[in-house]
């Protein structure tokens, strides 16, 4: 049963929204296509970022709770990580969006940018030798900068609040990752290569690059949900 740890994880995470997308309030199930090209085209860079990290050995996988199916250095399960907890996001930022008007917090898309890249900045200039630290705040800097200043997002606001709300799920769902609850954790970490500092049994810079994962996500899925919405006019 061990084995089937981190698949149920996954399971357990993405099974009551992809049920709930069916609702006839919701109808996130049209926008399933949408979903999965915006899900694949951000994970390319970030499972190539996940499989020179632990080919690296910034982190590394316990098999134990793993099924055992293995591509290029990482267990299948961690590929559909990039499936499912996305989903799970995107729904929940979808239902948000429908149901309730948060379009006074594009009065904060400033701040929030602003104060993220020059933390995201310090961090990276303080903890260059630090290469999780590093490279997820030269990511986060990345995106914020283009969400704002190029592509002209005027959601920041409104994704970074459904975000602070899924922090309610991320806790239990990478904490049980990263052995909460747990003998020993299904994800390691050097402590060569992360500030040290948890939220629980979770590094802080999981829940950037969670983040800076949702926005990038988000943003592609607006782009392809118009398309789906325009071709169906």
């Amino acid at each position: 049963m061990i084995a089937y740890t981190y698949s149920l994880v996954l399971l357990f995470t993405v099974i009551i929204c992809f049920i709930a997308s069916y609702d006839r309030r919701i109808l996130f199930n049209r926008y399933f296509g949408a979903f999965i090209k915006s899900a694949i085209f951000v994970a390319i860079p970030f499972i190539s970022w996940d499989i020179w990290f632990t080919a690296k050995g910034v982190w590394w996988f316990n098999t134990d709770y793993t099924l055992g199916i293995v591509l290029a250095g990482l267990p299948i399960e961690e590929w559909l990580f990039f499936i499912c907890i996305p989903f799970s996001c995107i729904f929940t930022y979808f239902c948000f969006d429908k149901f309730f008007r948060l379009e006074w917090l594009s009065a904060f898309n400033n701040l929030i940018v602003f104060v993220s890249v020059i933390i995201c900045s310090v961090m990276a200039l303080l903890h260059y030798d630090k290469i999780y630290t590093l490279v997820t705040a030269i990511a986060t800097t990345t995106t914020l900068i283009y969400l704002h200043f190029i592509a002209r997002a005027d959601w920041i606001g409104r994704a970074s609040l459904v975000f602070t709300v899924l922090m309610l799920g991320f806790f239990p769902v990478n904490g049980l990752l990263t052995g909460t609850g747990l003998e020993t954790p299904i994800v390691n970490y050097n402590p060569r290569d992360f500030l040290g500092v948890r939220i629980l049994t979770i590094p802080i810079e999981d829940a950037v690059y969670g983040y800076t994962q949702f926005l990038l996500v988000l943003y592609f899925f607006k782009r392809f949900k118009h398309m789906h919405d325009e071709r169906k006019k």
